[in-house]
């Protein structure tokens, strides 16, 4: 049992200092450009990262696929609960409904993939961050704005970077090594830059409907336990694909999403800001328990 709670603290203590720094950052005032930041990540951490990772052949590209298949299940699963749930409690399902669909898996779930299940759960873990962060650049954007855009996906360069990945991986073909260096090491940017970032994000959020937050977080860790649990029974996923699918899961509501709330609905963005902080602290609670219970 100790070796076991050491194994998970190696896993989440380095993710929650990370964190912490940014939050620190913030308490201290001291310079920080989030949006800089936010677009060196989106449009160079991220796809160096997409492209160095799967092209390393840590993973077979019919895995990947069925990967990214059970992350697009997921999502649309926590949408359609999510909107279910919403409605009948009768809150905005405008402000909500795209935090309660896209997770925080790039920020937490990548870097604890990588910790404990190695370059082959990151590999997996990939499938679940393209169909997430694809989702936050569009259905993230398109929910609370009202407004449907193709061009913005069709000029995404994360949706370019899967599209060159997937077609090294597919065809077998590797990068030449001076190439494959530099996406190494500007993939290397964005685990340490979004975990400043989250721990940043979470510090200037203001919570002011504090219960009502409680109960969305105790149902979205529900709601991706059950959606986890089903995901594994469907594709029969075992070993570090199950583990992966379950931490997926699990991970709290994306810190992300708030950015394009707080632009289109400012007079709710409070109460989404207290729902992002509670179920990224619930989150630390859970997490150790399903490793422990669950995935081992």
């Amino acid at each position: 049992m100790q070796e076991l709670f050491l194994n998970l603290m190696n896993v989440i203590v380095p993710v929650l200092i990370c964190a912490a720094m940014g939050y620190g950052l913030a308490r201290f005032n001291a310079p920080f450009d989030s949006k800089t930041i936010r677009t060196i990540i989106i449009n160079i951490g991220y796809p160096a990262l997409i492209i160095s990772h799967l092209s390393a052949g840590h993973i077979e590209f019919d895995r990947f696929l069925m990967m990214a298949v059970a992350a697009a299940c997921s999502v649309a699963a926590f949408g359609v609960i999510g909107f279910v749930f919403l409605t009948l409690t009768g809150l905005p399902v405008r402000a909500f409904l795209s935090p309660m669909m896209l997770s925080n898996v790039g920020n937490i779930g990548l870097p604890i993939a990588l910790l404990a299940f190695g370059a082959e759960g990151m590999a997996y873990a990939m499938g679940f961050v393209v169909v997430v962060v694809i989702g936050i650049s569009t259905v993230g954007m398109w929910i609370p704005s009202g407004r449907f855009s193709l061009r913005d996906l069709a000029m995404s360069p994360i949706v370019w970077s899967v599209a060159i990945a997937l077609g090294l991986l597919g065809s077998g073909t590797s990068l030449p090594k001076p190439i494959n260096d530099t996406f190494t090491i500007l993939g290397g940017l964005s685990i340490p830059l979004m975990l400043l970032t989250l721990g940043h994000t979470l510090a200037s959020l203001r919570v002011a409907t504090l219960w009502q937050a409680v109960y969305l977080s105790l149902f979205h860790v529900v709601m991706a336990a059950a959606v986890a649990f089903g995901l594994v029974h469907l594709f029969g996923f075992a070993g570090v694909e199950r583990g992966v699918v379950i931490v997926a899961c699990l991970m709290p509501v994306a810190a992300s999403s708030y950015l394009f709330i707080e632009q289109h609905m400012p007079e709710i963005a409070h109460e989404v800001a207290g729902f992002i902080m509670v179920s990224t602290l619930l989150t630390i609670l859970v997490l150790p328990l399903a490793l422990t219970l669950w995935v081992n």
